[in-house]
C-alpha cells in the first residue's frame, strides 16, 4: 500500500449466482487508490460494478475476495461497531437526494443524525454545528425545521452533503450524487463541492456514467467495463489519448454543438445492442463489440490486465491505441438525456 494512499483496493472481488447456474461477474478484480484531496472518477455504463465497490467501501456489501485499506485500516471482517466508527471518516451521498433522507424528520434532526450517532458534542454544540453545515453548503438556518418534501431535489441534496460533512471525513463517497438533479441544479452542486474540497482537504470518490461530469470534477479517472477497470489515468492525459477501444466509444458518446462532428460521431458509433452480447468465461470481455480484438486469437483466449502503457496511464488491452489509429468500436451510446445533463454542467 502507497504511503500516501487514503484508499487502498487491491484485487476485490463480487460475484453474484444468477439463473441456470449462471454467475455475474458484478466486481472481478479490481483495484485502485485514493490520496488525500483527491477525487478519483469511476465511470462505466449501468452494470458495470461501480455501485457495487460504492457499496463494499461503505460495508453494505462484503466482498468474495481482494482486500480495501482505509487510512491503513483493513476493513474485511470488521465487526458493526468497528464499522460505524470507520464512517466517521468514510462517508457517502448517494444518487436520490430526496429519497436517502427521512422524509419524517427535519434537516436539523438529518444532518445531526452523525454527530448523535457518533456521540459529538452536546445538544448545543450539535445545534451550532448544523447551522453551520448549512450555511457552508448554501443554505441558512432557516432551512432547520423544513422536511425533505418542503425542498426542492437541489436543495436536498445540498442537506446530503452537509450530513456527510458533519463528522469532518476524510474521504466521502458520490454515488451519481448528481445524475438526478436539472442541469442548472446540477452544476450549483458541483461547484459546491470543488468548493469544499478546497476548503477541506477533501478526497472523492466519484462515480457516474457521465462524462462530462468526470472531466469537470475529476483529477484520476477508471474507465470500468463489466466488472473490471479497463483503462485509468489522470483526467487530460485520460480524455485527449484514451487507448482502450470502449473509452473511445465512451467519447464518441459525448455530444457536440458542431453538427457537422455530430454526423461524424453518429458515423463511426453506430448503435449495438450491448444487453445481448454474452458474457465471456475466457478471453478479453470487450471482445465481440471491438473492431480489433474479435479476429484476433489472443483476445478469445487471454483477459487482458491492466498494463501501464504510458507514465500513469494503464489500459487493460492487446492492442491499446490512440482514436485516431483506432477503428470505431459497435458500442451503444448513451441516451441523450444522460450525457446532455453533465456536458451542461460542464458549460456552466
Amino acid at each position: 500500500m502507497s504511503s500516501a494512499a487514503l484508499l487502498q483496493v487491491t484485487g476485490i472481488r463480487k460475484h453474484y449466482s444468477g439463473g441456470r447456474g449462471a454467475v455475474v461477474k458484478a466486481v472481478d478484480g479490481v483495484s485502485f487508490a485514493v490520496s488525500p484531496g483527491e477525487t478519483l472518477g469511476l465511470v462505466g455504463e449501468s452494470g458495470s460494478g461501480k455501485s457495487t465497490i460504492a457499496h463494499s467501501l461503505l460495508g453494505l456489501t462484503q466482498i468474495d475476495s481482494g482486500t480495501i485499506e482505509f487510512e491503513g485500516r483493513s476493513l474485511a471482517g470488521l465487526r458493526r461497531q468497528e464499522m460505524r466508527a470507520v464512517r466517521r471518516s468514510l462517508t457517502a451521498v448517494f444518487q436520490d437526494p430526496s429519497g436517502s433522507l427521512n422524509r419524517r424528520r427535519t434537516v436539523a434532526a438529518i444532518v445531526a443524525a452523525p454527530l448523535v450517532v457518533h456521540n459529538i458534542g452536546d445538544r448545543n454544540a450539535r445545534r451550532t454545528r448544523v447551522v453551520e453545515l448549512l450555511e457552508f453548503v448554501g443554505l441558512g438556518s432557516e432551512f432547520l425545521r423544513r422536511r425533505p418534501s418542503e425542498m426542492s431535489g437541489g436543495q436536498c441534496q445540498r442537506v446530503a452533503v452537509a450530513r456527510a460533512l458533519a463528522t469532518e471525513p476524510s474521504l466521502v463517497v458520490l454515488d451519481e450524487a448528481v445524475s438526478s438533479l436539472d442541469v442548472s441544479i446540477q452544476a450549483q452542486v458541483l461547484n459546491l463541492l470543488r468548493k469544499l474540497q478546497r476548503e477541506n482537504d477533501l478526497a472523492y470518490l466519484f462515480i457516474s456514467h457521465d462524462l462530462a461530469v468526470i472531466r469537470f470534477l475529476c483529477s484520476k479517472v477508471a474507465v470500468m467495463y463489466r466488472g473490471r477497470i479497463v483503462e485509468t489515468g489522470p483526467r487530460e492525459v485520460l480524455f485527449s489519448r484514451p487507448l482502450h477501444p470502449y473509452t473511445h466509444s465512451l467519447m464518441r458518446a459525448i455530444p457536440v454543438v458542431d453538427p457537422v462532428r455530430a454526423r461524424e460521431q453518429i458515423a463511426v458509433a453506430p448503435a449495438r445492442d450491448v444487453i445481448d452480447m454474452p458474457t465471456a468465461e475466457v478471453g478479453c470481455r470487450f471482445r465481440a463489440l471491438c473492431p480489433v480484438g474479435r479476429d484476433q486469437e489472443i483476445c478469445r483466449t487471454i483477459d487482458p490486465e491492466l498494463q501501464p502503457i504510458e507514465l500513469d496511464h494503464a489500459a487493460a488491452c492487446h492492442f491499446p491505441q490512440l482514436a485516431d489509429h483506432a477503428p470505431a468500436a459497435s458500442v451503444p451510446r448513451p441516451a441523450a438525456d444522460e450525457t446532455a445533463s453533465g456536458q451542461a454542467a460542464l458549460d456552466g
